[in-house]
């Protein structure tokens, strides 16, 4: 998922909501890179994020099926939203990061099935990205 050519990347174990708040953000003005998975590369001093080529394009809506929307071919890593059960958030996290293709990436922990999780992402793509 991505926000003015720049991405987010979300990551949890299946069933924690990463296609549904994607799909929930492109809703609100994102663009899709990937869904499923995302092929991460080191160009220059970024870490790009690009979907697989038989996955371009393709979202996962659970109950709908696999639905085409228009995608992104690239897009640098700007944040990394891990998706976590809601009792495993802290109210006052420290910021944190991962390193991803040998780049630090801020990261943050959320709930994606909370009703405020795409502004909690915008949020923290505002203050850390």
């Amino acid at each position: 998922m991505m926000h003015t050519q720049t991405a987010i990347l979300f990551r949890g174990k299946s069933g924690a909501g990463k296609s549904d708040l994607t799909l929930r953000m492109i809703h609100l003005g994102a663009e899709l890179v990937a869904d499923d998975q995302v092929v991460i590369t080191k160009k220059a001093k970024a870490a790009i994020a690009s979907p697989p080529p038989k996955l371009q394009g393709l979202l996962e809506v659970r109950g709908v099926g696999i639905v085409k929307l228009p995608f992104l071919k690239s897009a640098p890593l700007a944040l990394v939203v891990d998706l976590v059960e809601r009792n495993k958030i802290e109210r006052l996290p420290e910021h944190r990061s991962v390193k991803l293709a040998g780049i630090e990436i801020p990261c943050v922990a959320l709930h994606a099935f909370d009703a405020s999780a795409p502004e909690k992402v915008m949020s923290a793509f505002q203050v850390l990205a």
